[in-house]
């Protein structure tokens, strides 16, 4: 007989959004512990917990950005034969990747702004940029969540001084599209409720997610059944095309009534009971205790088939 796994909650991490996933993780802790054995692990470093046993835990991780969702920690889990909920190696390095989420969601037909990725050592002029994709440009970082870094730059003398400022790494500038912004939850690959984010501000940047009353979400977004249909199944066709396992977030921005524009894919989305994919989850009828426990299910059933070789 198979004997019941501990789920191994992981939150923290080294990534700039470490704040955010110790709120995640705390969260889910506290929901899947109503159904099964339940050991939080608050990380600091790039390493897996000790303790952590491939014949005893599942791991439901929370850690967002560098190390948790860059592919980094699963591959880990993969050499120690720990099984884990949420997308494999692969698909986490490719969706933390802005870039290559959009190449391969275009091949599925998903319609992509247009944008240019570059190193900061080598960052195009802001007349290259502004010459290729208008006057408006949004930079960003093209490996990180949370909206972290993200500038919108109204005219040529704002996006040098951005570009004159950027830290290490890899960038994104994008066109600035202005629009309503939409997030779907993907469960198992098909799509749960459309989520619209309203930030009040304009931009929907760290602040405006982590300021209380900074943004309104609508749960379900007030769209036709059309456009509805057509969020769900754009985003399930960018969750497919990115190879994604069990669970994710699509954000899409939607520019006047039908161009629906890939924004990210969320592999390790946040989980506080008020984040965007319980939001889209409760759409679905679904609560916070529900969802964590549907989230975990697929690695329970990959946990006894390993165990029954």
């Amino acid at each position: 007989m198979t004997p019941t796994p501990i789920i191994a909650v992981f939150a923290g991490g080294i990534s700039s959004e470490r704040d955010v996933s110790l709120g995640s993780g705390r969260s889910s802790a506290v929901a899947l512990a109503r159904s099964f054995p339940t050991q939080l692990f608050e990380l600091n470093s790039d390493a897996l917990p000790a303790g952590l046993d491939p014949s005893r835990h599942v791991v439901f991780s929370t850690l967002h950005g560098t190390f948790g969702e860059d592919g980094s920690m699963q591959r880990l889990l993969d050499a120690a034969g720990v099984v884990y909920a949420g997308c494999d190696a692969a698909s986490s390095a490719l969706t933390m990747d802005k870039t290559l989420t959009k190449r391969a969601a275009a091949k599925r037909g998903v319609r992509i702004g247009a944008g240019v990725s570059f190193e900061a050592a080598s960052a195009p002029s802001a007349e290259s940029l502004v010459a290729e994709l208008g006057a408006e440009v949004v930079l960003k970082p093209n490996d990180q969540g949370s909206s972290v870094g993200l500038t919108i730059n109204r005219s040529r003398e704002e996006l040098a001084g951005a570009l004159a400022r950027l830290t290490p790494g890899s960038w994104l500038a994008e066109r600035r599209l202005v629009g309503c912004e939409l997030s779907v939850g993907v469960l198992r690959g098909a799509a749960m409720g459309v989520v619209e984010i309203r930030p009040k501000s304009g931009v929907y940047d760290f602040a405006s997610k982590y300021t209380v009353g900074a943004t309104e979400y609508f749960a379900p977004a007030p769209l036709d059944a059309a456009m509805t249909l057509a969020a769900q199944r754009a985003a399930e066709a960018a969750f497919a095309a990115c190879g994604c396992r069990d669970y994710a977030r699509v954000d899409f921005i939607l520019v006047g009534d039908a161009e629906l524009y890939l924004l990210e894919i969320n592999s390790l989305p946040g989980m506080k009971e008020t984040s965007l994919l319980p939001m889209s989850a409760c759409c679905a009828g679904l609560d916070f205790t529900a969802l964590v426990r549907e989230l975990v299910l697929p690695a329970l059933g990959r946990f006894s088939e390993a165990a029954s070789r």
